[in-house]
């Protein structure tokens, strides 16, 4: 099996909170990251025009990937208003035509907001048929297939009702967790529009909070937890935790 990961998730900073500590760790043992954000964070201010935010958020985003020798994909699509329709599905097969992961990250099924959940749609419907020769003006790759596919953490570990989330695969992100906060403070615009309205970093301590709670449920210092997907056709073995 070759060895490219692709997170994909709805915006610039949502990989640094939810799965850059396993993507630190996938890069140290030799596997190609690519980092994609359907959105460029066009929302994400309340300073900037929509053209400006972006083109920072992008910048933050392309920084934080390449702290870890990442490759950055933006879909440009608007923020707040990602839907599952024909040309947003399209993009998503473009860009897994391109990467051709074998293994994926996206966006639980249910999360606090709509774009989180169209993502994941996206990228379930894209990872199923990218290899199809029909389904892309690109070239199939020949490495092309179905690949493992993982669910990140809600925000809070909980669904939309509040309901904990059950993960099926934690990963220890202990000797990370520095290397992920600092990625994460990549996003300055939105780390200090935060600090500005909360009076505090919370911008990271959130993601420490919920790293700690994690890895307390296994018993190390911090860590990442996913759901994986194991319909059919997909993989069933748990890779991650065979690496």
């Amino acid at each position: 099996m070759h060895q490219t990961a692709l997170a994909f998730l709805a915006h610039p900073d949502d990989a640094e909170f939810l799965c850059a500590g396993t993507l630190i760790r996938l890069r140290d043992a030799g596997w190609e990251v690519h980092i994609a954000s359907a959105t460029a964070g066009d929302c994400g201010t309340m300073v900037y025009n929509r053209w400006q935010i972006s083109s920072i958020r992008t910048d933050e985003a392309r920084t934080a990937a390449e702290m870890i020798g990442a490759t950055y994909h933006c879909l440009d699509e608007p923020d707040g208003r990602v839907v599952y329709d024909k040309p947003t599905l399209q993009k998503a097969i473009d860009l897994f035509r391109i990467v051709a992961p074998s293994l994926v990250f996206t966006h639980a099924p249910k999360d606090y907001m709509m774009d989180h959940e169209m993502v994941s749609l996206l990228a379930r419907a894209a990872s199923f048929v990218h290899g199809a020769p029909n389904v892309s003006e690109h070239p199939r790759k020949p490495q092309s297939m179905v690949p493992y596919l993982y669910y990140c953490d809600p925000v809070e570990g909980k669904d939309p009702l509040g309901n904990p989330v059950t993960p099926t695969t934690y990963v220890d992100i202990s000797k990370q967790i520095e290397k992920k906060a600092t990625m994460l403070a990549c996003h300055k615009s939105q780390r200090e529009w935060l600090r500005a309205h909360h009076g505090m970093d919370e911008y990271i301590e959130s993601m420490r909070r919920h790293a700690r709670a994690r890895g307390e449920q296994r018993n190390v210092d911090a860590a990442e937890a996913f759901v994986q997907h194991r319909g059919h056709p997909y993989p069933n073995e748990d890779l991650l935790a065979s690496l």
